[in-house]
Order: structure tokens, then sequence, then C-alpha cells
């Protein structure tokens, strides 16, 4: 009965932590094809400049403590005294790296004279970083509370979307834009400071116990800090090698990509309590049966992502963006290489090596990739532009993915992952089949995309069912049984 219920708890978690996830996606969908037309590319592209430079003050403030809580918090969530103990000497710690963040960005913005028509826009994206840092949103990710999570953020996004319809109106309403997103992103964590008491008791340590949080708090540091190269520095780079134009085409190629890259993906934050637990119990039955679902989750929803993406790229890019941004088409069919590759990588780092604390493993495959896309960047950005910048990430992240590889624990193993990836394979090859020849005979932006969208679905589900895919048939016999059950 405990594993029916671990596994029913991992369902619900999951389809939670899906609503939540498509929630962060649907509302930008709505808004951006109508704040990309309001304030153009130009005014796109200096919003996601200063977002790449806020990134690496947030990372600073963090200091990647959102990995470490949620693994050590959820060794300690039975026990409420302990709990609180280390929530708060991790929250301690996190005031304490956020005022030395913010004491570097007031320099850099005093000093660095590129930065100095970006002052009052990145002052206010780095709003976010107060709000997570208090916030502390990784303690209910470690109880698994991702049902309060899932409404608590659709509450704010949608006060965001109508604050954005009536407050954002024209190009330099772009200051209000960012304020808006900061409040739709970060700002429900500050309900967090009177829900988290259900829980545990939060407060400012003064003895802080450094030597147990600090060292593996460092390396994971170290390796967001490459990530945030990884994922931030291209964006950035253009910012200062080509310019804010550049910039808006590439950050809306890649705002597409992450969409789909954070449906995927959303599943490690769901296995991640519960993968930690079965390492530290060296559980390794649990640990490849969880593993196992991960990749036919990615697998399953992944494929289908990629070829939708690489057959509908123009049509994606101008509805969401308008025709002026279709420069960018190019460069988002670069980017989905890059999805897949990193789909894989977060498998083997996210899910296997964070969890079974081989945290160095891990941070020196994301230094090898930062290093490599920093060199490539610089070698390709300023004669390919957003498309050097695309087959940098591609590449960096091939590297990631070979160095976590060879350092997987050989009790882990995807015995007969093949036969769950069949069904998707054969279904996003007829995607494409079907995205090309909807472009061949249909000429309307809005029903040519609504046709192949709607033919690649039905095409897509049956071949999960004719081909007997396992996730596929388990729904299908659920949903069966709920029918069933309503007509008694």
């Amino acid at each position: 009965m405990g594993k029916e219920k671990k596994a029913s708890n991992i369902k619900i978690n999951t389809f939670y932590n899906l609503m939540k996830t498509m929630s962060t996606i649907i509302f930008p969908l709505i808004t951006f094809p109508y704040v990309s037309r309001v304030l153009h590319a130009e005014n796109i592209g200096k919003i996601n400049f200063g977002t790449s430079i806020v990134n690496y003050f947030s990372l600073l403030a963090t200091l990647g403590v959102t990995t470490y809580a949620v693994r050590e918090c959820s060794r300690v969530r039975n026990d409420k005294k302990r709990l609180g103990e280390t929530v708060s000497q991790i929250m301690t710690i996190n005031l304490c790296t956020m005022s030395v963040s913010y004491l570097i960005m007031v320099f850099s913005l005093a000093f660095v004279p590129r930065l100095s028509s970006y002052r009052v826009l990145i002052i206010i994206q780095s709003l976010s970083i107060v709000f997570t840092v208090i916030g502390t949103d990784w303690l209910n990710t470690a109880m698994e509370d991702f049902k309060y999570i899932t409404i608590r953020s659709f509450c704010f996004q949608v006060l965001s979307v109508l604050a954005m319809l009536f407050f954002v109106r024209k190009p330099e309403h772009y200051l209000r834009y960012a304020m808006i997103s900061v409040f739709s992103s970060s700002g429900a964590c500050l309900s967090n400071i009177f829900y988290r008491r259900k829980y545990c008791r939060v407060q400012i340590v003064r003895n802080m116990n450094w030597k147990r949080h600090f060292p593996p708090i460092m390396l994971l540091f170290a390796m967001l800090l490459s990530q945030t190269i990884l994922h931030s520095m291209d964006t950035t780079m253009l910012g200062f090698l080509k310019g804010d134009y550049d910039v808006g085409l590439y950050s809306t190629a890649m705002r597409i990509n992450n969409t789909v890259s954070q449906v995927v993906s959303s599943i490690a934050w769901v296995v991640m309590p519960q993968l930690s637990q079965a390492f530290a119990e060296k559980n390794y039955k649990k640990i490849n049966s969880l593993l196992r679902d991960a990749v036919a989750f990615t697998g399953i929803v992944g494929i289908p992502c990629f070829a939708g993406l690489n057959v509908l790229a123009p049509e994606f890019i101008e509805i969401l963006g308008g025709r002026e941004y279709l420069g960018a088409t190019n460069c988002l069919r670069i980017l989905t290489c890059s999805m897949i590759i990193s789909f894989i990588s977060g498998i083997f780092g996210n899910m296997i090596l964070l969890p079974s604390m081989r945290e160095k493993r891990f941070m020196v495959a994301c230094i090898c990739g930062a290093i490599t896309n920093l060199g490539i960047n610089f070698l390709l950005i300023p004669r390919f532009g957003i498309n050097g910048a695309s087959v940098a990430t591609v590449i960096s992240n091939v590297v990631i993915t070979i160095i976590v590889a060879i350092n997987i624990d050989k009790e882990i193993n995807f015995n007969g992952i093949e036969k769950v990836l069949c069904a998707p394979l054969v279904g996003g090859v007829g995607i494409v089949i079907i995205g090309m020849l909807g472009k061949m005979f249909i000429n309307n932006l809005w029903i040519k995309t609504i046709v192949v969208i709607l033919g690649s679905v039905i095409f897509y589900g049956a071949s999960l069912v004719v081909l007997k895919n396992e996730v596929a048939v388990n729904f299908v016999c659920s949903l069966k049984k709920k029918i069933g059950f309503m007509r008694k």
C-alpha cells in the first residue's frame, strides 16, 4: 500500500507541477504576441539583455541554494524541529549572499558604461532577487506541496495578464512590462512568508553551521554559475557585440524553445525528493523505476515538440512575435537540437548526479560546457550573429552530456527504454510529414498552423496507442475505468 501511495503522490505532484508549468507557459503565450508588437524587437531586446545581467546577480544571491535546499529539507521533512533549523540556516545564508550581490550590482551599474542606459531597468528586474530569497519557495518543493504552488502561481499570473493589458500600451512602456514580469514570476513568493508557518518556524540564525552548508552550496554555485553562463552569456554577448535588435530576435527564439523545455523538464522537480530519498537508502530498484518513468515522459512529450517546432518554426515565430521576428527562424531550429540534448544531460545530471550527492562531477561537466560556450560565442557571434550563438549552445550541451554520461553509476540502467521511445519516434516522423504537406497545400497562416497541429496530435496519439506504448496504454485503460465508474 505504501508503494501505491507513493506512486499516486508522484502522479498527483506531476499533474500539479505540469499545471503550474503550463500556466507559466500559457500566460506568456497569451501576452507575448501583444507585448512583442507593442514594444517592438528593440525594446524586447532591452528587457532580455537586462534579464541576462540580473541573472548573474540572482545566481550570486541564491548561490545555488534551491537544489541544495530541496535535497536537504527532503531528508528531514518529517522532523519539524530539524526542518526549521535547516530552513532557517539556509535562508540566513541566502540573506547574506543577497546583500553581497546587491553591493556588486550597484558597483557595476555605477562603473560599467555599457550598463548606464539600463540602470533603472536592471534595478526593477532585480526585485525578483529579493522576492525569491525571502520567499524560500524551495521549502514547498521539498514538502511536495505542488498544489499550493500551482494555485498561488496561477492567481498571480492572472493578475499580471490583466495588468499587462491595462498598463502596457506603447513602446516606451517597457519599464512597466518589466515591473509586471517581476510581479508575475517572483511576486507569488511573498505569500510564502505566512504560508510556510504550517511546516516550521523560520528565523534568522546568528550561530551559523557554515561547515555543514557552505561547501556543498559552493559546489552547486559553481555548477549553476557555469549553467547560467551557458544559458545567459549568449544573450549578454549579443547585447555587447551586436545590439538590442539581435537580442530581441534571439530572445524570441529562445523564449519559444524554453517554453517547451519547461514542460518537459518539470518532471525533474517532481521526482527530485523521491530520488534523493532513494539514493540515501541505496534503493536502486526504486531509482531505476523512477528514472525509467522520467525518461518515458521526457521522450513522449519532448520528441513531438522537437518535430513540431522544427516544421512550424516560422509559423510559431510569426504568430507569437510578428513578421518582424522571422529572422529568428533558423536560430529556433538550431536551438531545438540543443533542447533535445539538454533533456538527456538533465536526466543524467539533475536526476542522477545531484540526488546522489555527486555535485562535483556535474560541476565539472557544467564548467567545461560554459568554457566551450564562451569560446565558441567569441568566434561565431561576430560573424554569424544569433545563429552562431545557437550553434555555440548546441555544442556546449553536447560537451556536458558526454561528461555526465561517463560518470553515471554502474547500478543505473535504462533497460527496455527503447520500447517506450519507439512509438514517439514514429509519431515524430509523422508530425514532420504532416507539417510538410500542410505547408505545401495551405497558405493561410492560422489555418495551416491549426490544421497541422490537430493532424499531428491525432496521428501522434494514434501512433502511441497502435504501437502499444505502455504510458499511452496505461492512460487509456485508466480513462476507460473512470468512464465506466461514472456510468455506474
